[in-house]
């Protein structure tokens, strides 16, 4: 940026409007990451394209000397999605999905919350930092955008950090712009997330006539033995960071409509949210200990795609932290509540923090976001940018 060139400030409201305007249901991607393309690009970014398996990614990397040599580091990646859950019944909504609109101060729109205004005040944050900066400083700003955050996240963060991985181009440090806050800034910042392990459990019987039942074998009796010995097992008691690993039973089922047949086979679905005294192995064969002690017969599928992880108290969180309350008043709870996120994929590579707008209404009919928690996303994003680069 020359003395002779005005600096480029991104309005967040509009650039917020622009995206929501995009429908980007998974897998679709509607053009909302051309939207980001086109309002980072005057600032220097240059946007690379991850497409993988159909799934549309976007790297968008701005590297600036600090009047020194090409430095790329301290490097900061802010990651996110454009994706977004579908809307359900459009005639719920009193505002149209994907229409944008506001009124009397809040803006409406599916993915508003989850998590478009996230990506959008950071886009509007790193506007505000280069323009104090005259357009320099030393290092790199980058944003990795995905489109398969609410699917099955096989194709996007994952694969993405793979291939940068093997370009050595990862970050020093990663801001996940969930919404993390559940009423207000200031709320909280993820540090960490519980794994997530699911299983099918299923129970052979002899389908027969409830009437002779000697002449059959129920499998149920012996499923709901399995479940019951799962159900009583205390797996651990949490610790500072995380709550205590719990397992919750989602479906037992027979495919069986009649009340007098005994079903031929009898199966139960659970799922496990863990911490980090787990990983997905080790918690398998703890319940299949479990199960084995029962002296019922079972088979057991398992599915896993997010272990546990947690990112210790250091530099990275004190800055997002400090950041918070220099701009809120208030010292956020460094939490490890909730479902899960692509920061599960980042943990691997490089230090992570998810710190993101208000979450009141994500997922829901008629998703909004107070305009005036956009502008207050700015001022934190920008609080974080120039913390990070003052080292």
């Amino acid at each position: 940026m020359t003395d002779e060139t005005a600096p480029i400030l991104l309005d967040v409201l509009a650039l917020s409007q622009a995206l929501i305007r995009c429908n980007s249901v998974t897998p679709a991607d509607d053009g909302a990451q051309d939207v980001l393309i086109a309002a980072l690009a005057p600032l220097g970014f240059v946007a690379q394209d991850y497409t993988v398996e159909n799934i549309r990614n976007t790297v968008l990397t701005l590297t600036r000397s600090g009047g020194d040599a090409a430095q790329p580091h301290p490097h900061l990646c802010f990651a996110g999605h454009t994706d977004v859950v579908p809307t359900g019944d459009v005639a719920q909504w009193t505002h149209a999905p994907f229409a944008a609109e506001i009124e009397d101060g809040v803006l409406y729109g599916r993915g508003v919350c989850d998590m478009k205004t996230g990506i959008t005040a950071f886009c509007a944050a790193v506007s505000e930092f280069l323009a104090a900066r005259g357009g320099d400083f030393k290092g790199t700003i980058s944003f990795l955008i995905t489109g398969d955050e609410e699917a099955q996240a096989l194709h996007g963060t994952k694969a993405v950090l793979q291939m940068l991985k093997a370009e050595g181009r990862i970050a020093d440090a990663y801001l996940v712009g969930e919404p993390t806050n559940p009423k207000a800034a200031g709320d909280e910042i993820k540090v960490g997330r519980r794994g997530s392990l699911s299983g099918v459990l299923h129970v052979q019987g002899r389908q027969g006539h409830v009437a002779y039942p000697e002449r059959a074998d129920n499998p149920l009796p012996k499923l709901l033995g399995l479940a019951a010995a799962l159900d009583n097992t205390v797996f651990d008691e949490g610790n500072q960071f995380f709550p205590p690993t719990n397992l919750e039973f989602t479906s037992i089922d027979t495919g069986n409509t009649a009340d007098n047949v005994i079903p031929e086979r009898a199966q139960a679905r659970f799922n496990v949210r863990f911490n980090d005294k787990w990983s997905a192995a080790t918690l398998e064969e703890r319940i299949r200990a479990i199960l084995d002690t029962t002296g019922h017969s079972y088979t057991l599928e398992t599915f896993s795609n997010a272990e546990s992880f947690l990112t210790p108290e250091g530099s990275w969180t004190k800055i997002v932290s400090g950041a918070v309350e220099v701009v809120t008043g208030r010292r956020p709870e460094l939490s490890t509540k909730g479902g899960t996120s692509d920061a599960r994929f980042v943990a691997a590579y490089a230090p992570v923090v998810e710190y993101g707008l208000i979450n009141t209404s994500a997922h829901q009919t008629d998703e909004y976001m107070p305009v005036a928690a956009l502008y207050e996303g700015v001022k934190i994003y920008r609080e974080i940018l120039e913390r990070f680069f003052a080292k």
